[in-house]
């Protein structure tokens, strides 16, 4: 199965700081892969150079074999993103931000795909036709997961998505993430969380320093063994 998601060697340097170091990765259809590290570690880099938010110094971040520095627009057509906090129109309903964003994307919305879409999400049926504004944060993920899902994308990133989240919000968005791999979705995901991450991936990394330290499938690990090593690699870094 050819990877979706590929790093070769992809290294981002601003001035004198290091930001990523050489990292490969490889991310196929059906895949989760979540990054775990501290503040700085690469993390959101790594993210940003896949969407061609900005160029690698060196090596090459590639989307369903394209190099995204090349064409990042081509790139993007594959991809769906969900940021830390997705942004929406406030002042728009939740099915005109979806029209909105489909658009820019050049998709037009089918109702019935967007209802039986909305409806796997378990986005409240009443609500899309309410304020935007009035969302909490889990229901404003879960839009900026429709978007991409119904912009067709093979692959989403998300940055840190279940921060904020209250534990029955975090369970529920980790089950929905679970489903849409089933599909044959790929998640590259950045995030604090050692324990959803376990609960989603089926490759962890643990990242220091801009470098990928290690990958371990998340079944061989309790959550505790994989929180200690997660540890090791932090204390590491510290001394």
């Amino acid at each position: 199965m050819h990877a979706v998601l590929e790093a070769r060697q992809l290294t981002k340097r601003y001035g004198d700081v290091l930001a990523l170091d050489q990292l490969d990765l490889t991310v196929r259809p059906g895949e989760a892969l979540c990054l775990l590290g501290a503040n700085g570690a690469g993390k959101t880099t790594t993210l940003h150079l896949f969407l061609g938010f900005v160029k690698p110094t060196s090596g090459q971040a590639l989307v369903c074999g394209k190099d995204v520095a090349a064409d990042p627009a081509q790139a993007r057509r594959a991809l769906g993103y969900v940021a830390e906090v997705v942004s929406v129109y406030p002042s728009l309903t939740g099915a005109e931000n979806l029209e909105f964003f489909l658009e820019l994307a050049g998709r037009r919305v089918d109702a019935t795909a967007r209802d039986a879409v909305l409806e796997r999400l378990r986005f409240p049926a009443d609500a899309i036709h309410r304020s935007a504004g009035t969302y909490s944060k889990g229901m404003r993920q879960k839009l900026g997961l429709a978007i991409a899902l119904l912009k067709g994308a093979r692959v989403i990133l998300l940055d840190e998505p279940l921060s904020g989240l209250d534990p029955a919000a975090a369970n529920d968005l980790v089950e929905v993430l679970r489903e849409t791999m089933a599909d044959g979705t790929a998640l590259l995901m950045s995030t604090h969380d050692i324990f959803r991450a376990r609960d989603v991936a089926t490759t962890v990394g643990i990242m220091r320093h801009g470098r990928l330290v290690a990958q371990v499938d998340p079944t061989a690990l309790t959550g505790v063994e994989l929180e200690r090593l997660y540890l090791a690699h932090m204390a590491e870094h510290a001394a």
